[in-house]
């Protein structure tokens, strides 16, 4: 009997073809479609931004009918509102830079999504991102980087351990964007050359700071002024949600030098800012941090590389646990700005070793 493979679908080309490539090594494949969000406002271009529109959902389910396998769209409205938009508006109100596709990862795709496998007596869940997973010849399970260096998804998937890496397959990991156009072109799909959607869905316009300011009550605001280090006042500002430290542009400020945003103090409403040099860090401490393998961080510090941002390049670096779910990471050479509220993502070479949330910055 075929092992059953639920694979999450948004109507774009990669989950197409990843379910397509599912049928054809012989798996049982049900596709589903995540309801998320509402749907999208009839403006043209705020449809071509947005995923889970009517227009999405239609297109997956043709992929399903033209591969023969059974389509669902289930509804986690809800859950997604809960645990990332919640999240999401409450890390900016907190003076934090959130990474909501890491929290959409951990807390529905391979949470929520897999309880809904259960249900369906799926083995596996599996999605389009650009990730490889590979079991050793001990059972364990190693999470690696996407060959296509320029989609490489590894990042977003630093919550995974062993028991979730042992029900997922990403079968596109070995790919690259333009091979997997080629087969949707040659599986004769009509998403194949279908534009890909923004990286915040439920922020079609890309304003976070109105969408931030539409979710709560005016008092929840945190507004306050803009300081140099040593608390001269420069300007007023409209809540500290619409800053993000490293930010340049939109201070609001005169200056016969450029000025940054060094550190955001969302208790008093202060957001400091300050030459560029003042942004350099020894290192970082983190929370929430998660180890694809345990085994790996058993013998205290651990040199590794660690990647502050998406599309920053990974740095060199050493890693002590310190109590609980929180690590000092230092920089080997010293570092750029670090952001609270991101995610930090370990790696050695192209593989995962897990990763946090940035709590604050080490001064250098």
């Amino acid at each position: 009997m075929s092992a059953r493979v639920l694979v999450a679908m948004s109507g774009g080309v990669d989950s197409s073809v990843a379910a397509a490539l599912l049928c054809e090594q012989g798996y049982e494949v049900v596709g589903v479609a995540m309801r998320l969000t509402a749907e999208a406002s009839p403006s043209s271009a705020v449809r071509r931004a947005t995923c889970c529109s009517h227009e999405d959902f239609e297109d997956a389910r043709r992929v399903a009918e033209r591969m023969d396998f059974p389509f669902y769209v289930i509804d986690l409205r809800a859950d997604f509102a809960a645990r990332v938009v919640g999240n999401f508006v409450s890390e900016y109100l907190g003076g934090r830079t959130p990474n909501p596709c890491v929290m959409c990862n951990r807390e529905i795709k391979f949470d929520r999504l897999w309880s809904r496998a259960r249900a369906l007596e799926a083995d596996f869940v599996a999605t389009g991102h650009y990730a490889q997973i590979e079991r050793d010849a001990g059972g364990r399970f190693h999470l690696r980087r996407g060959i296509d260096s320029t989609k490489d998804q590894s990042y977003f998937l630093f919550t995974l351990g062993q028991s979730e890496l042992a029900r997922t397959l990403f079968p596109l990991g070995a790919m690259t964007k333009s091979e997997v156009r080629e087969r949707a072109r040659a599986l004769g799909l009509a998403n194949a050359d279908k534009p890909e959607s923004q990286e915040i869905c439920f922020v079609p316009d890309g304003d976070y700071a109105s969408f931030v300011e539409r979710a709560v009550a005016p008092a929840e605001i945190r507004r306050g002024s803009v300081v140099t280090a040593d608390g001269q006042a420069l300007a007023s500002h409209g809540g500290v949600h619409r800053f993000t430290v490293g930010q340049r542009r939109g201070l609001g400020i005169a200056a016969g030098t450029p000025m940054y945003v060094s550190e955001i103090r969302a208790a008093t409403g202060e957001v400091v800012v300050g030459p560029r040099d003042q942004l350099n860090a020894a290192g970082l401490v983190a929370g929430q941090v998660r180890m694809v393998d345990p085994v790996w961080f058993e013998s205290g510090e651990v040199r590794l590389e660690v990647k502050i941002r998406y599309r920053h390049p990974a740095l060199p670096a050493r890693l002590r646990m310190l109590t609980g779910e929180r690590a000092e990471i230092r920089f080997e050479h010293g570092g750029p700005a670090v952001t609270p509220g991101q995610a930090c993502v370990f790696y050695r070479g192209d593989e995962v070793l897990g990763g946090g949330f940035i709590e604050r910055a080490v001064e250098a």
